[in-house]
Formats: C-alpha cells, sequence, structure tokens
C-alpha cells in the first residue's frame, strides 16, 4: 500500500515494517540457493539434493506465509497488476518515486517471478539424475528419458534464476544509488525510516510461533518427498 512520496522533507521515524519470519525466510533463501549453486557445480551431489529440498521448504512456507503472515508480507499488500507496475515505474522514473512500506507493485512481481523460477528449478531437481551414481528423490516416478531431460532443463534453466536474481541485485543497487533508499537494512533489522507525518501507527504482525510451526511442516513435507522415490 502506498503511504506517500519519497524525499518529503521534515521529521522521520522508525517503523518496523518486516517482521522476523519474513527476514528469515529472505536470508535463509539466499543461503539456500549459494548452497545449491555452489554444490551443483562442485557437488557433493547429497548436499545439492538437501539444499534443493531447503529451498522447496522455504518456497512452500513463503506461499503460505504470504496469506496469513503480517501485513508486509501478505501477497494483498504488494501484488498488483501490470497497470499498477507501470503507474510505479513511470512515477520513480518522473522522480516522484511513491513510497511503500513494503514491496513496491514493480518489486511485487520481481519477487514472484523469482520465486517462482526457484521453484520450477528445484521441483525439476527432484527428478534428476546423472546417469551414473546420482538419482533425484522422485527419479522412479517418471521414465528415465524424462529424468535425462528434466536434468538438463534443470541445468539450463538455472540462467533464468541467476538473470532474475542479477536483477533483483541491480535494482537494489539502483535504489541505493540513484534514489538513496537503502532496501538491504531494512531487511536484516526490519526498521524502517519513513516521514513522521506518514508513518501508519501501526502494523499488523502474526505472532512468530505460527510461523514456526508452518515451517515445522513445510520442512517435514519436504524430507517426506525423499520417501517418495
Amino acid at each position: 500500500m502506498a503511504v506517500g512520496s519519497d524525499g518529503v522533507g521534515g521529521d522521520t521515524v522508525k517503523v518496523r515494517v518486516w517482521d522476523r519470519p519474513t527476514r528469515v525466510f529472505h536470508w535463509a533463501l539466499v543461503a539456500a540457493v549459494a548452497g545449491s549453486w555452489y554444490t551443483g557445480e562442485n557437488g557433493p551431489t547429497d548436499w545439492h539434493e538437501r539444499f534443493g529440498l531447503a529451498i522447496l521448504a522455504l518456497l512452500a512456507f513463503r506461499l503460505l506465509w504470504g496469506f496469513v503472515g503480517g501485513r508486509t508480507a501478505r501477497f494483498a499488500d504488494f501484488v498488483r497488476g501490470p497497470a499498477s507496475a507501470l503507474r510505479y515505474l513511470r512515477e520513480t522514473l518522473a522522480g516522484r518515486h511513491p513510497l511503500h512500506l513494503g514491496h513496491n507493485p514493480l518489486g511485487g512481481w520481481s519477487v514472484l517471478a523469482l520465486l517462482a523460477a526457484l521453484a520450477v528449478q528445484a521441483g525439476m531437481g527432484l527428478f534428476g539424475t546423472d546417469e551414473i551414481l546420482y538419482e533425484g528423490p522422485l527419479y522412479g516416478l517418471v521414465s528415465e528419458g524424462t529424468a535425462i531431460r528434466l536434468t538438463g532443463w534443470h541445468y539450463q534453466f538455472f540462467n533464468v534464476v541467476l538473470a532474475l536474481a542479477a536483477i533483483h541485485v541491480t535494482a537494489v543497487l539502483a535504489y541505493a544509488l540513484l534514489l538513496k533508499t537503502d532496501l538491504v537494512r531494512p531487511m536484516i533489522t526490519g526498521w524502517k525510516k519513513l516521514p513522521a507525518e506518514q508513518a501508519p501507527e501501526h502494523i499488523a504482525r502474526t505472532p512468530a510461533w505460527i510461523a514456526l510451526v508452518l515451517f515445522a511442516g513445510c520442512a517435514v513435507a519436504a524430507w517426506a518427498i525423499t520417501l517418495v522415490g
């Protein structure tokens, strides 16, 4: 939800915009993707599988948290139609830079694209094989030819994931250098500075224990995948 326009003079106040579960998810996903990339390039394959399952568990949690989490974590807060994203881009390029508590409409689409790409990437990896020793946890559910094709797509599609990640990082740097807006620190601390006259009195949050229960369920579900094949 837009709360005003950035760059307004006057006093500022610190508002806790991002809840802890969202922040932990964000950095845990970064670590899991990095670990998956490293083990995919250098091995061992068992750890590559573990990182892939961790990514799936995290993505499943984020999907649920997007409906029951705090205000800025909910998809309803930042997922808007293409027209809203284009309007935000036009106003930003015009120097008005509308201020949003959480993700802006354009950033919301970027988040969804990256999460969807990671889901596709990790999903294909479940059926993977190196045609020598390693077989993914769901390898036995498809034919050998299908598994080989999915493995090839798994390797190739990672370039899409890298491209989306690069766009994400570039946008963060552009905000810092061109718009003087730090997006990293709030995702670490949870706090964001807002003009006092535009800061909301309260941002609805969901108890952290609910996040723990949800993630535990997602982690068990991801582990259970290894028992299927």
